[in-house]
């Protein structure tokens, strides 16, 4: 089974490579797989448009400023952003003192959040393991070389290659998914962080608007 999946990862390009690191780069690799897939998943969620759906907010005010409350709900019963959500369950309270939906629409906001920051502890977990794993291969490569040394000496380098190419592949491969995990992440994270300022801010103008004075 062993010799089979070798054959099989050996076809591809980098595959030889990717044997050559040991039984780590397959953590490693895993890691990389599920990083890409998490990034391309947030890099669609969250899109400005999907989150804060300007041609909705522009309805929206427009309904408000008529005095078309009734209207407003239906947009935002229809609607699947974020900004929707939050404005639906403030302006289903309309009748309420302006206080309390303001507080009512803070406490939509922070149910929010959330789904804003879905996966992103998960690819900052992998921004931390990815170069310990590859530290990791890197030190049971130089065992195997201190073990050949041990056994045959240093006058053999081919039989030396094998640990010392172990070592630095792993090392390479953490490395290679650790940094762009790492960006990634920082970006998500800041993206979340400006878009439930601009919900919130967008849902305090709504705010305004529902209960002018």
């Amino acid at each position: 089974m062993v010799e089979w999946l070798s054959a099989v990862v050996g076809a591809f390009p980098l595959g030889t490579t990717f044997i050559k690191g040991g039984i780590l780069m397959v953590p490693i690799g895993a890691c990389s797989l599920l990083a890409v897939a998490i990034v391309l998943e947030r890099l669609v969620m969250l899109r400005h448009p999907r989150v804060v759906s300007p041609e909705v907010l522009r309805r929206v005010e427009s309904h408000l400023r008529e005095g078309e409350t009734g209207e407003a709900l239906i947009l935002c019963r229809r609607g699947s952003s974020a900004i929707t959500r939050i404005l639906l369950v403030g302006i289903s309270n309309h009748q309420r003192p302006k206080s309390e939906i303001k507080e009512i629409i803070e406490d939509a906001g922070r149910h929010e959040v959330p789904s804003l920051e879905r996966y992103l502890g998960v690819l900052g977990t992998i921004a931390s393991i990815s170069p310990l794993l590859g530290l990791l291969g890197t030190v049971t490569g130089m065992i195997k070389v201190f073990n050949v040394i041990a056994v045959r000496g240093v006058g053999h380098p081919g039989a030396l290659a094998g640990g010392i190419s172990e070592a630095l592949i792993t090392t390479a491969a953490g490395l290679a998914v650790a940094i762009p995990s790492l960006v990634f992440y920082n970006y998500f994270v800041t993206k979340a962080d400006g878009l439930v300022i601009e919900m919130e801010k967008a849902s305090l103008r709504m705010l305004d608007i529902l209960k002018r004075d």
